[in-house]
């Protein structure tokens, strides 16, 4: 650990600053012949020779880049507080740390400002909101702050029912060109070690994983990111090709945990740490444990700080535990029986004018739910899922009636088609329809 008045004796080659600092090679060159530092000395032979005080100078500047300024205005502030007689080292952290909050109340009233534009559909207001806000804080305060507290804020709106689903989408579509631009935007890497950064298959909600790509280019890494719903088909030719040292996948749902499942144990056998994260594993921190890779965390700073610790020094991956040979069973038996039972629940549905509409949503939702928790390990978890359907329903005024109907025509027909393999999804139907049995 660097002490808080870092040592001047040079006595490190290039290469023990590079692991050090996980800066590439020829950055810390290219920062010593623009703006002359570190100043490292030189050998007879010519090689250089690097301090405790240039490593602690060079994670300084890593930081300040991390926190949205250039190298340029890093160093002009490094040269500024030693001008003052300030030391920038002493007592300065090794880590790298993550963006700060100011004590400001503005930053709240620049979101609640770029909300209620949102919702007014009022594009030019909720640009001028966020131009006003970069230009008073750090990009990644912003894009946290306001961008992702901000459509947080509008997606329970409309889980309470009190926006549209146009006005979600609208929000959403400004918030990702803005975070699409400062990608672009973004320090050329400075670290080296390359992420690859995206969604599986079906998963669509994108924001978390591309600011996420955002903060980490901003530490001076290089990351590619995928994007939305990224099959298997093709994965491994894509890491043979880029040789990432991490792979970084986020899910939102529960079937789309499946499907990251799926794609942690094909990561796996390329040998690259996968780490991952997103909402489902907050509201289900249990399904952590039945993925093969490295959890993030559970806020977008405990990601960045994560995924930085995994890029500087990769660790082993945790296995899950196995499937049990029942639910093996019967997701086998689902699989082959799910299109007979979803005929007959339709069926013996169709007189009930309310809901007929719906049934083919709910066949889906509901089928891809069973799939997903039988392929994760456990049927305990959709029952997260049913809550927070019901709590919808309550929110849009209607009937939690019709979900039960529902189910209880789900389980008589489950009943009737899947036999004994089928047992655990029968009995986890039953406890639905009657929850004190």
């Amino acid at each position: 650990m660097i002490p808080n008045k870092p040592d001047t004796t040079p006595v490190y080659n290039l290469k023990v600053v590079i692991h050090e600092t996980g800066i590439k090679p020829d950055t810390v060159r290219a920062w010593e012949r623009r703006y002359g530092l570190p100043q490292p000395q030189r050998t007879a032979g010519g090689h250089r020779l690097y301090s405790d005080r240039d490593i602690a100078l060079i994670k300084w500047l890593m930081a300040r880049q991390q926190e949205g300024m250039s190298i340029s205005k890093a160093v002009k502030l490094y040269r500024t507080l030693a001008a003052e007689g300030k030391d920038p080292l002493v007592q300065a952290e090794t880590a790298v740390s993550t963006p700060t909050l100011p004590d400001d109340a503005t930053l709240n009233d620049l979101r609640q400002n770029w909300i209620n534009a949102c919702l007014q559909f009022d594009e030019e207001t909720a640009e001028t909101t966020l131009t006003q806000a970069f230009a008073l804080y750090p990009p990644l305060i912003v894009c946290n702050e306001i961008l992702l507290k901000g459509m947080a804020d509008i997606g329970n709106r409309w889980y309470q029912n009190q926006a549209t689903v146009q006005q979600e989408h609208f929000a959403s579509a400004l918030a990702m060109r803005r975070l699409h631009a400062l990608v672009a935007a973004a320090p050329r890497p400075t670290r080296a070690g390359r992420a690859l950064i995206g969604c599986p298959a079906g998963e669509e909600h994108t924001l978390p994983p591309l600011l996420l790509t955002l903060m980490l280019r901003h530490q001076g890494w290089d990351v590619l990111y995928l994007g939305a719903n990224v099959p298997i088909a093709r994965l491994e030719s894509t890491i043979e090709t880029t040789n990432p040292r991490l792979v970084i996948f986020t899910a939102q749902q529960l079937h789309t945990a499946a499907s990251l499942r799926e794609t942690a144990e094909f990561v796996q056998q390329t040998n690259i740490p996968l780490a991952f994260g997103g909402r489902i594993f907050n509201l289900i921190p249990q399904l952590r444990q039945h993925i093969p890779g490295h959890f993030l965390g559970e806020t977008i700073n405990e990601s960045v700080a994560t995924a930085h610790q995994l890029l500087h020094t990769p660790q082993p991956t945790p296995t899950p535990p196995p499937i049990p040979e029942s639910l093996q069973a019967a997701l086998a038996v689902f699989q082959a029986k799910q299109a007979v039972i979803e005929a007959a629940v339709w069926q013996k549905m169709r007189v009930d004018s309310d809901f007929y509409r719906h049934i083919a949503n709910a066949n889906l939702f509901l089928a891809q739910d069973i799939l997903a928790a039988l392929q994760l390990g456990n049927l305990s978890w959709l029952g997260t899922q049913i809550k927070w359907i019901e709590t919808l329903l309550q929110n849009y005024e209607m009937p939690v009636s019709l979900l039960k109907a529902y189910l209880t025509t789900y389980h008589q027909v489950a009943r009737e088609t899947l036999g004994e393999n089928g047992r655990p999804i029968i009995e986890w139907l039953a406890q639905m329809v009657n929850p004190a049995n």
